[in-house]
C-alpha cells in the first residue's frame, strides 16, 4: 500500500485521535468524517481497537504498512520492552528528529525538507526521511537552506523543545541527544495493544 497523502484531518477524526499532535485536527469536528460520523460510534472488537491503536501510531509517524511492521520487528529482537522499543525507533528516525528541533510544523512537512535535501546528518547530507539517528548526532541545515522560509517560519512558531533534542537557531544545528523516555512521548498511546496486535 502506497503512502497516504490525502487530509490529515480526515484520519484523525476517523480514529478519534490527534495524529498531529496539536488538538487542532479534532477541535471543529470531533466526529468520525462522513454522512454518518456524528452518529453513535459502534462498539470495537479487541481485534479492532488494537488494530485502531496500530493505525493511530503508523499514521501519526507517517510510515506505510510493510515499514512500519519491519520496524516492529527490529524493536522486537532489542533488548527491553518491544513496545517501548518500537516507540524509541521511531522518535530516532531522522524526519521526526526534524520535526522535534521545529524545523518543520508537521512530520510530513519534516519528511519533506529531509527529502529535498536541506539537512546534513555529522555534516553529511542525509535525504532518506526513515535515517535512523544515534543519540550524539548532529543535524544541522545546509548552508544554502538556512534562509529557507518554510524552516524559517517554523522555527519562529516553535515554543519548546523536548528534552532529547537540542536545537541552536542561531547555528540552526541541533544535537539528538539521548533516546527518550516512555514519560517524555504522547501518553494516549497504548502501545502493548500493538505488541498484541503483531503477536497474536
Amino acid at each position: 500500500m502506497a503512502r497516504y497523502t490525502g487530509p490529515a484531518y480526515k484520519k484523525s477524526r476517523r480514529l478519534n485521535f490527534s495524529t498531529l499532535e496539536n488538538g487542532k485536527d479534532l477541535a471543529r469536528r470531533p466526529y468520525a468524517p462522513g454522512q454518518h460520523g456524528n452518529d453513535r460510534r459502534k462498539k470495537l472488537s479487541e481485534y479492532g481497537v488494537q488494530l485502531q491503536e496500530k493505525q493511530k501510531v503508523r499514521i501519526m509517524y507517517g510510515l506505510n504498512e510493510k515499514q512500519f511492521h519491519r520496524l516492529f520487528n527490529r524493536a522486537s529482537k532489542m533488548k527491553g520492552v518491544a513496545g517501548e522499543n518500537m516507540l524509541k525507533l521511531l522518535e530516532s528516525r531522522l524526519d521526526n528528529v526534524v520535526y522535534r528541533m521545529g524545523l518543520s510544523n508537521t512530520r510530513r512537512g519534516a519528511r519533506q525538507v529531509v527529502n529535498h535535501g536541506h539537512i546534513l546528518v555529522n555534516g553529511t547530507k542525509v535525504d532518506i526521511p526513515s535515517y535512523s539517528c544515534k543519540p550524539g548526532d548532529v543535524i544541522s541545515v545546509k548552508e544554502t537552506s538556512l534562509d529557507h522560509p518554510a524552516i524559517r517560519a517554523s522555527l519562529e512558531g516553535k515554543a519548546t523543545l523536548p528534552a532529547f533534542v537540542e536545537f541552536d537557531k542561531n547555528k540552526m544545528t541541533g544535537t539528538y541527544v539521548r533516546y527518550p523516555e516512555r514519560s517524555e512521548l504522547n501518553q494516549e498511546i497504548n502501545e502493548s495493544l500493538i505488541v498484541e496486535f503483531y503477536n497474536r
